[in-house]
C-alpha cells in the first residue's frame, strides 16, 4: 500500500470517528472519549510514532514534535475535537504535499526512463539479449525499431531516425547512417541499425546522465542550507515562546491558565515550518528536472543558484562558438599557381593531425606520397619545416616567417592564415576558416537579454581569427593565442574583475578546457562534441552543440529561484501574521492549522511550477 493511500485511509477513518463522536449525546461520556481517542490515533498515530522515534534519536525539535505536543495539549485541556481536527488538517496538507512531490518524481522518472533494459549483441552470427553492463567495447549490437539505444557507438550498417529528446531536449528526430555516432538513451524510430560499441555502459552517455541527475540533490544551494539552519534554530525558539505565552501571562496577571495554554498550543500548531522545509528543496529538484528535459544537466542546486547570478560568461572558441571544422576558404599564391601552393602546403602538413592540417589535406584531395618527404620537423607554436623533393618548405604562422626572416603579407582578418615559404622565399598564403555555429550569435544576444553584463572569448587561435569571430558574434572582449595554462591565468584575472555577488561561467568543449572549467564559478561543458574530461570537470553539461542553451539554463535558474523566494516570503509573512493573532488570542486552533496547511499546500503547488519549462 502506497503512502498516499495509507494517508487517505487515516483521513477518512479519523474523520468518520470524529463525526461519530460529535453526534453522541450527552457529550461527557466515556464512550465518546474513547471514540475521540480512537479518532486521534487513527488520524495522527504515525505522527506520534515519528515524534517518539526522533526524540530517542536525539532529533527533538521537528514538525512531528510540534504537532504531537500541540494536539496532546489540546486533549489535556479538553479540546478533543480541535486536537483531532489539527491532526486531520495536517494529514490533508501532507497528502497534497505528497501528491506534488510524487508528480515531481514522476517527471524526473520520465528522464530516468532512458535507462536501457537490454542490448541485442551479435556474436558468431548469433544475436542474443544481454545486460548492457556486460557488453564490451568493440562488440556489435543490433537495434530494432522502437528499441532504446543501449550503448554509445558508431553505426556500421543501416539507416534510421533517432528520437533524442530525452537526451538532448531536441524535438526533431536525428537521421543516422553508416559512420554516424549515436548516443545511448535515444530511441530508434523506424530502421534496423547495426552498431559497433565505443564505450562501456559505465562510461556511456545514458549512465553519466543518470548519475548526474541522481547525485544532483546532494549538492545543496546556499538557500537550501539557510532553510536547514533556519529550521534548526527556529523550532526550539517557537517551543520556548509557546511555553512563555502559556504560563507567564497567567502568573503575572492571574488570567485563566486554560485560555493562555490554548493560545500557546495554537502558536505551536501555526509555527510548523513545513512550507519552507518542503517547498524549497522541491523547488530546486523541479528546476533541475525541468532543465534536464531541455538537455541541460545541472549537477546540483548550488550550481542552479550560481547560474541565476551569472554576470560574466567566458567562451572557448573552437567547437563551442564555432563548428570546429576548418575549411580552406582562399588560396593566395605568390609566384606559383594555386594548385602548386596547395600541394606544397599539403605535403608540409602531411604528418600532422591538427584540424588546420587536415583541412589543407582535405582541400588537396589526393594521397600524400610519403616517399617525397625526406625530412620533417615541427616547430612548436609556429608551424612545420619539411623537405619535399629537395625543396625546403615552411608552413605556419607569421611568427615562423618572422623567425626565418621571410617577408610576408599581413594576416587576413576573416580566418586563420597559413603562410608558406619555399627555400627561404615567400610562396603564398592559405586562408583557413572555422564557421561560427548557427545559433552562436543568438546565444550572445540572449545572454545579454538575460542580464549577463560581459561576454568574453578565450582562444588559442591567431588574433585575426579570434577578433573576426568576436566581431561577427558581438562578443565584448577576446583574448587570442592562449595556451591552456594561459587560459587559466586569464580566467583568474577575469574572476577578480567581476563584482562580489556576480558569478562567472566558462563554456568549453575540449579536453584542454578541463582546468578552466574547474576553476570557473560555473563550468559549462558542451556535451554534444565534448570530451569526457570536460564533462567530468563541468558543473553544467549542455547535451547539444547549441550555446544558446546557456541562456535557457540561466532563465530556468532565475525562474526557479524566483519561485523559491516567493515561497519563502509568502510563508514567513503569513506565519508571522497568524502567530501574532494566536498570541493575542484572535486565532483559534482551527484557524491556525488551516493557515498552516493552506500555506504549505500553496507553497508546494507553487514549487511544482518549476517543473514546467
Amino acid at each position: 500500500m502506497s503512502k498516499t493511500t495509507k494517508r487517505l485511509l487515516r483521513i477518512i477513518t479519523g474523520g468518520a470517528l470524529l463525526i461519530t463522536g460529535l453526534i453522541l449525546n450527552p457529550v461527557d461520556t466515556w464512550l465518546q472519549l474513547c471514540i475521540f481517542i480512537a479518532a486521534y490515533l487513527a488520524a495522527g498515530g504515525d505522527v506520534l510514532f515519528k515524534a517518539l522515534r526522533n526524540i530517542t534519536c536525539g532529533r527533538v525539535f521537528d514538525e512531528n514534535f510540534l504537532m504531537s505536543l500541540a494536539t496532546a495539549g489540546a486533549f489535556i485541556i479538553g479540546e478533543y475535537p480541535e486536537g483531532i481536527g489539527v491532526m486531520l488538517f495536517y494529514q490533508v496538507g501532507e497528502l497534497f504535499q505528497g501528491l506534488a512531490v510524487e508528480r515531481s518524481r514522476r517527471s524526473i522518472a520520465g528522464l530516468m526512463d532512458i535507462r536501457p533494459d537490454f542490448a541485442n549483441v551479435k556474436r558468431g552470427g548469433v544475436i542474443a539479449r544481454s545486460d548492457p553492463e556486460d557488453v564490451r567495447v568493440g562488440d556489435i549490437i543490433i537495434i530494432k525499431a522502437g528499441e532504446k539505444v543501449p550503448l554509445d557507438g558508431i553505426v556500421t550498417d543501416g539507416a534510421s531516425a533517432l528520437d533524442a529528446s530525452a537526451i538532448t531536449g531536441e524535438a526533431l528526430p536525428k537521421q543516422v547512417f553508416p559512420g554516424s555516432e549515436i548516443l545511448s538513451g535515444c530511441v530508434n524510430i523506424n530502421g534496423l541499425l547495426t552498431v559497433r560499441v565505443t564505450k562501456e555502459y559505465g562510461e556511456s552517455t545514458v549512465s553519466k546522465i543518470l548519475d548526474l541527475v541522481e547525485n544532483a540533490a546532494s549538492k545543496k544551494a546556499e538557500t537550501e542550507n539557510f532553510i536547514t539552519r533556519f529550521a534548526r534554530y527556529y523550532t526550539p525558539c517557537v517551543v520556548i515562546l509557546a511555553a512563555i505565552i502559556s504560563f507567564i501571562p497567567p502568573l503575572i496577571t492571574g488570567a485563566a491558565l486554560e485560555d493562555w495554554v490554548y493560545r500557546g498550543l495554537t502558536f505551536l500548531v501555526i509555527s510548523c515550518p513545513c512550507a519552507l522545509v518542503v517547498s524549497v528543496p522541491l523547488g530546486f529538484f523541479g528546476g533541475i528536472g525541468g532543465a534536464s528535459r531541455k538537455g541541460i544537466l545541472i549537477k546540483g542546486g548550488n550550481y542552479l543558484e550560481a547560474l541565476s547570478k551569472l554576470e560574466t560568461v567566458v567562451f572557448d572558441k573552437t567547437g563551442t562558438l564555432t563548428q570546429g571544422a576548418f575549411k580552406v576558404r582562399e588560396i593566395r599564391p605568390a609566384g606559383m599557381s594555386e594548385a602548386e601552393l596547395l600541394e606544397l602546403a599539403a605535403y608540409a602538413e602531411g604528418f600532422s593531425n591538427h584540424p588546420i592540417s587536415v583541412s589543407i589535406k582535405n582541400a588537396y584531395g589526393k594521397e600524400i606520397d610519403a616517399s617525397k618527404i625526406t625530412q620533417s620537423e615541427e616547430i612548436p607554436g609556429c608551424g612545420v619545416r619539411v623537405s619535399v623533393c629537395g625543396k625546403t618548405v615552411l608552413a605556419g604562422n607569421a611568427k615562423l616567417m618572422k623567425q626565418k626572416g621571410i617577408e610576408c603579407k599581413s594576416e587576413d582578418m576573416r580566418g586563420t592564415t597559413v603562410f608558406v615559404a619555399v627555400d627561404g622565399v615567400f610562396a603564398g598564403s592559405i586562408i583557413i576558416a572555422d564557421a561560427v555555429k548557427a545559433d552562436a550569435a543568438d546565444a550572445i544576444r540572449l545572454l545579454k537579454e538575460a542580464g549577463v553584463t560581459r561576454t568574453v572569448m578565450l582562444t588559442g587561435d591567431a588574433n585575426s581569427a579570434g577578433e573576426a569571430a568576436a566581431a561577427e558574434l558581438g562578443i565584448d572582449a577576446v583574448y587570442a593565442e592562449l595556451l591552456p595554462a594561459d587560459k587559466v591565468e586569464k580566467l583568474e584575472e577575469l574572476l577578480k574583475e567581476k563584482s562580489a555577488k556576480g558569478k562567472l561561467a566558462y563554456a568549453g568543449d575540449g579536453i584542454n578546457d578541463a582546468p578552466v572549467l574547474a576553476r570557473a564559478d560555473v563550468g559549462i561543458a558542451m556535451g554534444g562534441l565534448g570530451s569526457d574530461a570536460a564533462i567530468e570537470a563541468a558543473d553544467v553539461v549542455i547535451m547539444t552543440d547549441e550555446p544558446s542553451k546557456i541562456a535557457w539554463g540561466i532563465r530556468i535558474a532565475r525562474r526557479t529561484l524566483g519561485i523559491i523566494k516567493q515561497n519563502i516570503v509568502f510563508s514567513l509573512a503569513v506565519k508571522l501574521a497568524v502567530l501574532v493573532l494566536a498570541a493575542l488570542g484572535a486565532a483559534s486552533m482551527w484557524a491556525g492549522v488551516a493557515a498552516d496547511v493552506g500555506v504549505t499546500v500553496l507553497a508546494v503547488l507553487n514549487a511544482a511550477r518549476t517543473l514546467k519549462v
